[in-house]
C-alpha cells in the first residue's frame, strides 16, 4: 500500500498508570516537547483525536479579540 503524503499511523502502548508514549517521529513532526499540554478530543463512535498544538489557542484568540483587533 502506498503511503499518502502527510499521512501517518503510529501505535502507542498504555502503561500501568494509564500513560502513553507518543512516538519520537510524531513528536518531531508535530513539535511536541516535554512539558507541553495536549488536548484530547473523544467521541465514542469515532475515537480519540489529538489536534495540532495551537489550534485552539488561535481559535480562542480570534474569538476574544475586540472590535479594533486588540485582545480583550
Amino acid at each position: 500500500m502506498e503511503q499518502l503524503k502527510g499521512k501517518y499511523v503510529w501505535t502507542a502502548t498504555v502503561g500501568e498508570k494509564g500513560q502513553i508514549v507518543i512516538p519520537k517521529q510524531a513528536r518531531d513532526i508535530f513539535g511536541i516537547r516535554p512539558g507541553d499540554t495536549l488536548l484530547l478530543l473523544g467521541d465514542e463512535q469515532r475515537g480519540i483525536a489529538i489536534p495540532p498544538k495551537g489550534t485552539f489557542t488561535d481559535l480562542f484568540s480570534q474569538a476574544f479579540q475586540g472590535k479594533d483587533g486588540d485582545k480583550i
